[in-house]
């Protein structure tokens, strides 16, 4: 054999190497952390929905990729001690679900790709200054919600109402944008917004009752204490006969009257699918948009509108994704 032909050949094998690296190696087992701020239906469930769009695209847990899940209980701290450990063993990809899991993760890393998914606000919660075009090592989804969608729900259903009551943790960045516009909204509206706030989950039935007399209905955004909690909210609700409009499928699975929000399996699988990009395609967070929910559903659980005394319309009911019965 020439040294010339010798020498094509070693340049064929060198190029074939670096775009197996290039494409994390089809030997190499893929080390993705999972960061949870906390365990409740909504995140439970955006973690499903993203390895659910892993395992569609040929990555499953324990084969060609390994997942490490960890939940931080709701606390900050323990979110910025998970981050650390997912950095310290080199972990290819994170993905951090909630603002607070995101941010402690950009936090301690530039270089590993970080998904997101459940954050309401990237640009306020400081990830990327655009969402078109990712300014750091971050890409994914936004939970961005219709507000103004849900509280013209919650006026459609219960027209009486003036006074409407809001449950979130001031602490959470994601809970106060949407405070903010729901405030805005409420006002054109000529409605009074009254705001209930808590630091943690103890503090949520409390709260719920502090509005009872004061309110027509609760409206409950996506806030992580509210909805880990949202089983006080109903009970206390519906001892008083006070509605609740949600604003994501696992509250009105919980009793809330209705929602028009999100799927956090959905949003999940959605950001699976930005992953396989990268996994796949050799993409990086720079390459590809952090993208609002593709699907935006409206839910009417009829059961608890029927115990709260709330009528549903035939036009509204037939223009519902699901009723629940």
């Amino acid at each position: 054999m020439s040294k010339h032909i010798f020498a094509l050949i070693l340049l064929f094998f060198v190029i074939l190497g670096l775009v197996a690296c290039n494409n994390f190696g089809s030997n190499d087992v893929i080390k993705i952390g999972i960061s949870q701020l906390a365990e409740h239906a909504a995140l439970d469930s955006a973690r499903e929905g993203f390895i659910e769009a892993l395992e569609e695209a040929g990555y499953k847990d324990g084969e060609n990729i390994k997942l490490d899940f960890q939940n931080a209980q709701g606390d900050i701290n323990n979110a910025q001690t998970i981050a650390r450990k997912f950095v310290d063993e080199n972990m290819d990809m994170i993905l951090a679900i909630a603002t607070p899991a995101a941010e402690a993760a950009a936090n301690v890393t530039s270089d590993i790709p970080i998904l997101i998914t459940a954050v309401t606000d990237p640009i306020e919660a400081g990830l990327t200054e655009n969402l078109e075009s990712p300014t750091a090592n971050v890409t994914g989804t936004t939970d961005m919600n219709p507000v103004k969608e849900q509280i013209e729900l919650l006026a459609e259903l219960i027209p009486t109402a003036k006074n409407i009551g809001i449950l979130y943790n001031a602490g959470e960045i994601n809970s106060q944008v949407q405070v903010d516009i729901a405030k805005d909204i409420v006002s054109d509206m000529g409605l009074n917004l009254i705001e209930a706030t808590v630091s943690n989950t103890s503090e949520v039935s409390q709260a719920t009752q502090s509005l009872m007399g004061r309110v027509d209905a609760i409206y409950v955004p996506t806030d992580n204490t509210i909805v880990s909690s949202i089983g006080a909210v109903i009970k206390v609700s519906n001892d008083h006969n006070i509605p609740v409009i949600g604003s994501e499928r696992g509250q009105v699975d919980a009793g809330a009257v209705a929602v028009k929000g999100i799927d956090y399996k959905l949003l999940g699988k959605q950001t699976g699918e930005i992953a396989v990009k990268i996994l796949k395609d050799g993409k990086t967070p720079k390459d590809l948009p952090i993208e609002d929910t593709k699907d935006i559903i409206f839910i009417i659980n009829k059961k608890a509108a029927k115990d709260l005394g709330v009528e549903i319309s035939a036009e509204l009911e037939a223009a519902a994704d699901e009723v629940i019965e």
